[in-house]
C-alpha cells in the first residue's frame, strides 16, 4: 500500500537554512537554557516566531500552529518537532524569557557574532527610530524594564492610538541591523538619539578602526554636542539653527563654488566650527528636492492668494478716520505674505455732509473718511529663491578629510535609507504587525526583538544572494522579467512559490522528492549557497 504527503516548501527552506547558518537557535539557548521536560527549546521558538514572520502570511503569534500545518517541520527544525509544539502558551513563556534575560542584550549577542561571522562592514552605524500603533487597554507594565505602551509623537500619523517607539541602529553594508532597543511611546528622538551617542563614545573610541555614527537631523543639537565631539559622526543639520540656512544662502550667491557628486546633486563645502566642534557643512542641492519645492511652493502661494484677496476685499469695504490709519491696515496684511507683494495702494476720500439731501458746493462737510484699495501681486523673486533654499539641505561631519572625502560622506549619509528601509520592511502588513496584539508590554517589547531578528536574517540572506551574484557575473529576472544584479529577497521568496516536498511510503521504504524545481528556482537556489541546495535536494555550485 502507497501513501503520499505532500507538504509546501516553497521559501520556507531558506530561511530555516539561514537561521541555522546565523546559529541563532544555539545562541538562544545558551542564554536561556532548555527545561529538560519542554518539547521545543526557547531557540527552536524564537526560530519558529522568525520563520512565521518570514512566512508573510499575516497571521498573529496565537495561529503559529496552523502557519505550520503544512509545512515539513522535520525539514525546517528536526524530526519529532510539531505545529502544536508552537502554541501560544509556549511561545507567550519565550517571550517572557527573553524579556527577562534582556531584549535588546540579547538581540546584540545575537547580531554582532553574525557580523563578525560574515565581514559585515560597520564603518558606518546608521541609527533611526520608528512607532509602532497598537490597540487595546495596557496598564502599568509593573516590571521596571518594560516599556509603557501609551500616546506620543506617532509616525505612523495615528495620534489616537497608543505606541511602542523602537531604535534601531544597521550597518550600511547590506542594511543588517546590529543594535536595537524599545523605548516607551512617548519617547522623543532627540532623548533616544542623545542616550545612544553618549552610550556609543566608549565603543566607538575601542573600534578597530573608524566607525562613523549617521543620524537624521535629531542627533544634531546643544545637548549632544559634548558626546558628538567624543565620537565621529555624520548627520544633517536642522533648519532650527539659523546659521543652517545662512549657509545655504551665502552658498547660492556663490553659483561657480558648486562641485557635481552625480548628475542630479552638487555641493560646497564650507568649513567652520560650530557647538565648539571642528566641523565641515555640507551644503547639498538636489535637483529632485527642487522639483518637490516647486509643486509645495506652488500650493502654498495658491492658498495665500486666496486668504489675501479675501482680507483686500474685506479692507476695501473699511473705512478710516485718517490716512495713516488706512496705511496700517494694509501694512498689517502685507506683513503676513511669504509668496505676493502689495501693488499699487490707492487711498480714495469719502466726505460726510451736514445737511441732508444732494450736496452742493456751499454744504459744509462733518466728516472725512478714507478708503484704501491695493492689489496683491507674486513675488517671483522671493518664490525663486525660496526653492533653491528648500533645495538645499546641509550635511554636517567632523570625520577628517584624510579618512573621508566630501562625496563619501554625502553617501554615507544618502545611505542613512537602509535603515528606513528595514522599517518599512517590520511595519509590513503581511509582517508581524497583526502579532502585536499581546496585553503584556513586556511579551511586546520581546516580540520587537524578535521582529529585529528577522529583519537580520533577511538582510543577511539578501545580502549573500547579491554578493553571489556580483562574484560570478550573473543576474536573476526581477518583477518584469529584467535582469537585475539587486533582487530584493521578497521577490524571490514569490519567485520560490510551488516549491513542495513530497513523501512517499512503499512496503519496500520512503522516497522522499522535492517537486516543483524549475530552471530558475534551482539557479536562485544555488546562489544562496550549500545548505540551501541541501534541504531542495539541488546539487550545490562549485567554487
Amino acid at each position: 500500500m502507497e501513501s503520499i504527503e505532500v507538504k509546501r516548501l516553497d521559501h520556507h527552506g531558506v530561511v530555516a537554512s539561514v537561521i541555522d547558518d546565523l546559529k541563532i537557535v544555539e545562541i538562544v539557548a545558551e542564554r536561556i537554557p532548555p527545561d529538560g521536560q519542554e518539547q521545543v527549546t526557547a531557540g527552536e521558538a524564537v526560530k519558529a516566531m522568525i520563520q512565521n514572520g518570514l512566512g508573510f502570511a499575516n497571521r498573529p503569534l496565537m495561529l503559529t500552529p496552523q502557519f505550520f500545518d503544512n509545512l515539513p517541520l522535520d525539514v525546517l527544525f528536526r524530526e519529532g518537532v510539531t505545529a502544536s509544539h508552537f502554541n501560544r502558551h509556549k511561545l507567550g513563556r519565550v517571550l517572557d524569557q527573553v524579556f527577562d534575560y534582556g531584549c535588546d542584550l540579547l538581540f546584540s549577542e545575537i547580531a554582532l557574532p553574525i557580523c563578525h561571522q560574515e565581514r559585515v562592514d560597520r564603518r558606518f552605524h546608521s541609527l533611526d527610530t520608528t512607532s509602532f500603533s497598537l490597540c487595546g487597554a495596557y496598564a502599568d507594565p509593573g516590571e521596571p524594564t518594560a516599556i509603557r505602551i501609551t500616546p506620543g509623537y506617532s509616525k505612523d500619523h495615528r495620534p489616537d492610538l497608543k505606541q511602542a517607539v523602537l531604535e534601531l541602529i544597521v550597518a550600511q553594508d547590506g542594511g543588517v541591523p546590529f543594535a536595537a532597543k524599545s523605548w516607551d511611546g512617548n519617547a522623543s528622538d532627540s532623548v533616544i538619539f542623545r542616550e545612544r551617542a553618549e552610550a556609543l563614545v566608549e565603543q566607538l573610541r575601542h573600534a578597530d578602526g573608524p566607525r562613523y555614527l549617521v543620524a537624521d537631523s535629531k542627533l544634531y543639537a546643544e545637548k549632544t554636542a559634548r558626546f558628538l565631539a567624543q565620537i565621529c559622526f555624520i548627520t544633517r543639520v536642522p533648519a532650527t539653527f539659523a546659521l543652517e540656512g545662512q549657509v545655504i544662502r551665502q552658498a547660492l550667491r556663490d553659483p561657480a563654488a558648486w562641485v557635481e557628486w552625480d548628475p542630479r546633486h552638487r555641493y560646497q563645502r564650507i568649513e567652520l566650527g560650530h557647538l565648539g566642534i571642528d566641523q565641515r557643512w555640507l551644503v547639498v542641492y538636489s535637483d529632485a528636492a527642487f522639483e518637490r519645492a516647486q509643486k509645495s511652493l506652488a500650493k502654498a502661494q495658491h492658498k495665500e492668494r486666496n486668504k489675501i484677496d479675501k482680507a483686500l476685499a474685506r479692507l476695501a469695504a473699511q473705512r478710516f478716520d485718517s490716512p495713516p490709519l488706512a496705511q496700517q491696515a494694509l501694512e498689517t496684511i502685507s506683513q503676513d505674505l511669504a509668496y505676493h507683494q502689495i501693488t499699487a495702494p490707492e487711498l480714495i476720500a469719502h466726505k460726510s455732509y451736514a445737511q441732508r439731501g444732494r450736496p452742493g458746493p456751499d454744504t459744509p462737510v462733518a466728516a472725512l473718511r478714507w478708503q484704501i484699495r491695493a492689489e496683491a501681486t507674486v513675488d517671483t523673486e522671493r518664490i525663486e529663491q525660496l526653492q533653491h533654499e528648500k533645495a538645499c539641505f546641509v550635511v554636517a561631519t567632523n570625520s577628517p578629510e584624510a579618512e573621508l572625502s566630501d562625496a563619501e560622506v554625502i553617501r554615507a549619509y544618502k545611505d542613512q535609507s537602509f535603515v528606513e528601509r528595514g522599517f518599512r520592511f517590520l511595519k509590513d502588513p503581511l509582517f508581524f504587525v497583526s502579532s502585536l496584539f499581546l496585553k503584556k508590554p513586556s511579551r511586546i517589547q520581546g516580540l520587537l526583538m524578535v521582529m529585529t531578528l528577522s529583519l537580520l536574517v533577511y538582510a543577511i540572506a539578501q545580502r549573500r544572494l547579491r554578493a553571489e551574484l556580483t562574484k560570478r557575473g550573473e543576474t536573476l529576472p526581477n518583477q518584469i522579467d529584467l535582469p537585475t544584479a539587486r533582487p530584493t529577497l521578497r521577490w524571490i521568496f514569490q519567485a520560490l512559490e510551488g516549491i513542495h516536498r513530497v513523501t512517499i511510503a512503499t512496503e519496500t521504504g520512503v522516497r522522499v522528492l522535492v517537486e516543483g524545481l524549475t530552471e530558475l528556482r534551482t539557479k536562485i537556489l544555488q546562489l544562496l549557497g550549500p545548505s540551501v541546495c541541501q534541504r531542495y535536494q539541488v546539487p550545490a555550485l562549485e567554487g
